[in-house]
């Protein structure tokens, strides 16, 4: 379950509280929902109950006390904790939550994180004739159009997109690196043009996303070598596959949760790729500050997409001896799952994802 999916379950809730008479308010036309603060516990949380607390003339923790019950009973819900002042803090089920995850994206592909929340609008960018000011334009009209909307960029007086110029041409960089250049700083912040951009290492953020996201189709390549693809979707008996069976076309695939104990940086992992759709909205609401930032966030998010899915490999493919097991294919979905998005996070970004580096 996604941020986004938990706000319309939170959402839900609300809407059944009221229904019920529990509750009298207008439900809000969205919700907030984060990871817990200070004193929180659980998965998420959410400041649902503070927000209505006044229009339904009711203290918060009362308001929260109401709605408990209703967010409880919701699938995939497995804990609400109220914290502080009326905080609702939400544990999830990660089997179930972690496995629709990866499901969902295997089955979107690089369309995962996009939606049509913003169809219909038009958001105008002007910018000055320098190439960082295009290039940034350029992903906030990519990032906008995965949201359904539209950005139509303009030159001249009266400038909303203004970031700090890049000192040099970028262009000797090549197309990707230089992309990478004038995007990953935050918009107020000096690019550097350096050759750093180009080494193949693991101190180049750049290399590291291309990296992990080769390194999770070689593992495809790998499992298949041997014998087993990823699971995407339930299946009562696993074992056929805890057994090694070959992969049979027409068998349905075999499920497990893919935090496995053996698989470091799962619940990381499985974290990023929820929160991937949160990200690429975060373009919204353009010329607003914050939305203008959203391609540095985008990449800052696909670094640490990154770095989750190169601690996660290891435990894909089995070592020794050991048999091909439903865990096993379970955690190469959740590795294909990270590929899929890192490669969809970087065309967004216009810059290639190559199987092979």
């Amino acid at each position: 379950m996604t941020p986004v999916e938990l706000s319309r379950t939170v959402l839900h809730a609300v809407r059944c509280a009221v229904d019920d008479g529990a509750l009298s308010v207008v439900v809000p036309p969205r919700v907030v929902v984060g990871p817990p603060g200070a004193g929180g516990c659980g998965d998420y949380a959410t400041n649902v109950a503070l927000q209505l607390a006044r229009p339904a003339g009711q203290p918060p923790l009362r308001v929260a006390a109401l709605l408990r019950p209703y967010l409880v009973r919701e699938a995939g819900v497995t804990g609400v904790a109220i914290t502080g002042p009326g905080f609702l803090n939400i544990s999830l089920d990660r089997a179930v939550t972690s496995a629709a995850l990866v499901r969902r994206i295997l089955d979107e592909g690089p369309g995962y994180g996009r939606t049509d929340a913003l169809a219909g609008q038009v958001f105008v960018l002007r910018v000055p004739y320098e190439v960082r000011a295009e290039v940034l334009a350029d992903v906030l009209a990519r990032m906008v159009g995965s949201q359904g909307g539209r950005v139509e960029i303009a030159h001249g007086g009266g400038v909303n997109l203004r970031p700090v110029p890049a000192p040099e041409d970028p262009a000797p960089l090549g197309p990707d690196a230089a992309r990478w250049a004038l995007l990953h700083p935050a918009p107020h912040d000096r690019p550097r043009i350096t050759a750093d951009h180009l080494v193949q290492r693991e101190s180049n953020p750049l290399f590291r996303i291309r990296y992990a996201h080769a390194r999770t189709r070689a593992v495809a390549r790998n499992a298949a070598d041997l014998g087993f693809h990823a699971a995407t979707r339930p299946e009562t008996d696993p074992a056929a596959v805890d057994a090694g069976t070959p992969d049979v076309p027409g068998t349905p695939d075999v499920l497990v949760p893919p935090d496995a104990p053996d698989a470091p940086g799962t619940p990381d992992l499985v974290a990023l790729l929820a929160d991937h759709p949160r990200v690429l909205a975060s373009a919204g609401g353009l010329p607003h500050p914050d939305a203008l930032a959203a391609p540095s966030r985008l990449s800052r998010h696909l670094l640490a997409l990154a770095d989750a899915t190169l601690a996660h490999l290891p435990a894909v493919l089995p070592r020794g001896d050991e048999k091909p097991s439903a865990a096993h294919r379970s955690r190469l979905a959740l590795a294909e799952a990270a590929g899929t998005v890192l490669a969809g996070g970087l065309s967004l970004l216009g810059i290639d994802a190559p199987d092979h580096l």
